[in-house]
């Protein structure tokens, strides 16, 4: 496996600019990057450059791990109404709850990875290292807990684990890559992580039928449990080793400083017009923007979908999310990522149509899936690249932060709201306001968000070399 070698003195490191082969093309856009010479050496020197080997192992590390939380992930609802009696409401609840959970947590880990220890090194891989590790832990831990409470307790530290890690790992990624291939990068590793998240339920499956017999039996029901738990806390020991071995420590190239950023400081950083503008757009449309499960029901119930294949509805949008997540990552390197950023939204759009109008069959639910899976790659990774642009590199973990925990709060309030309002009005009214309103914001966010990223880059040119959208067009 290559990786991008760290860069350990503590020297002042030049602007990306003007390090040795990492040039710019003088309008700005980021071509050029590479030897330039058009050569097949060229290209793949090039390709090197635009997904560093950081990426590629951080890519390594989620897939691993994705794969370990999904096992789990897929078998948890039923061990938990089947086995220990749980109610549908008391589980909704209990996700619900951690979710949000994991969203404030993000801003801690943020936080920590951007202080810095003695020799000057940010401690982005050790924040994430805690992060994985922690979740890890609580893999063999469901083994021993057995009832509602404790199992409660366990999901609370796996999510702890999970908001700890999302923001050093993102900052990471987003340090190890040149500004004008962020866009690549992110979707490198967002494609990576769904490979993981698909490869979890039917590894969990696999395990199931090998150790567990059949699932209505209770004593094999049990041990399949027990099996899928001890074999998912073995896959998580090994993201955590390849995180450990195979990512470098040391990733920025800013100075050593003796300040500590505070907690304040972080979200001081709402101050930067370009990191204003992004979170307040992420919100509104993060309020709007209905979860994945309410959207499945509503493809299973409005197009009468078999019950028996509403498993695979998941796999239907992940298996696109992962298709598209490199070009369209690649494509928002080009056309500016706060554009693509809006067209996903304007792509969730659509599916929200074609759920409402009176079209039904395979074809259509296929349709919604592709859309829903584009929504995702064009905004997911997108997102937080948009985010590294416009935040220095000494406060980047903070920065992303922000952004990803004021997207994740909006997000659930909009499931407790569209859960509201389809107990009260249905489904089908409910998902027509919603589009309503998604529409609105799309458009506000396009007016927001209309200003040059040239403005924003002279805001924060001064506190490093790295910053706004000042490399990509906007």
């Amino acid at each position: 496996m290559y990786v991008a070698d760290s860069r350990s003195s503590k020297a002042p490191v030049a602007p990306a600019e003007t390090r040795p082969g990492r040039r710019e093309a003088a309008d700005g856009t980021g071509e050029g990057i590479g030897t330039g010479d058009g050569t097949a050496a060229g290209r793949r020197t090039a390709a090197r450059a635009a997904v560093p080997g950081t990426v590629v192992a951080l890519g390594v590390v989620s897939l691993v791990t994705d794969i370990s939380s999904e096992m789990v992930s897929a078998v948890l609802p039923l061990y938990l109404l089947t086995g220990l009696g749980l109610s549908p409401l008391g589980f909704g609840l209990l996700d619900g709850i951690q979710n949000g959970f994991s969203a404030v947590v993000r801003l801690l880990g943020g936080h920590l990875a951007d202080r810095r220890g003695r020799d000057g090194a940010s401690r982005h891989k050790t924040v994430a290292a805690v992060g994985y590790g922690l979740s890890a832990l609580c893999k063999p831990l469901l083994l021993l807990a057995h009832t509602v409470p404790l199992i409660g307790a366990v999901i609370a530290a796996d999510r702890t684990g999970k908001g700890l890690r999302t923001a050093p790992r993102d900052a990471m990624i987003s340090l190890a890559t040149e500004p004008a291939h962020r866009g690549r990068a992110f979707g490198v590793h967002r494609a990576m992580d769904t490979a993981g998240a698909l490869l979890g339920p039917l590894t969990a499956f696999l395990v199931l039928r090998l150790a567990g017999g059949p699932l209505l039996a209770d004593g094999g029901q049990q041990q399949g449990y027990h099996a899928v738990f001890a074999v998912s806390a073995c896959v998580a020991v090994l993201g955590v080793l390849v995180l450990l071995l195979f990512v470098p420590n040391r990733l920025d190239g800013a100075e050593p400083s003796d300040t500590r950023p505070r907690l304040r400081d972080g979200i001081a950083l709402l101050r930067l017009p370009g990191l204003r503008r992004l979170t307040v757009c992420a919100v509104l449309l993060g309020l709007t923007t209905v979860s994945d499960s309410f959207l499945y029901l509503l493809v299973q119930r409005r197009l009468g979908l078999s019950v028996e294949y509403f498993p695979l509805l998941p796999l239907g949008t992940a298996g696109a999310f992962l298709l598209l997540a490199v070009p369209l990552g690649a494509l928002a390197d080009r056309i500016g990522r706060r554009r693509l950023f809006l067209a996903g939204h304007a792509v969730l759009l659509l599916a929200y149509g074609l759920l409402l109008s009176p079209l039904d069959g395979p074809a259509t639910v296929l349709c919604v899936l592709l859309l829903h899976g584009t929504f995702y790659a064009a905004t997911d990774g997108v997102l937080a690249a948009a985010a590294a642009d416009t935040v220095p590199a000494a406060q980047r973990g903070a920065g992303l932060a922000l952004v990803g925990t004021g997207q994740a709060l909006a997000r659930f309030a909009c499931s407790l709201v569209f859960g509201a309002l389809w107990s009260a009005v249905g489904g089908t009214t409910a998902l027509t306001w919603s589009a309503l309103a998604l529409a609105g914001c799309v458009a506000g966010a396009a007016f927001v968000l209309r200003e040059p990223a040239a403005a924003t880059a002279a805001t924060t040119a001064a506190a490093a070399p790295e910053n706004d959208d000042s490399e990509v067009p906007s």
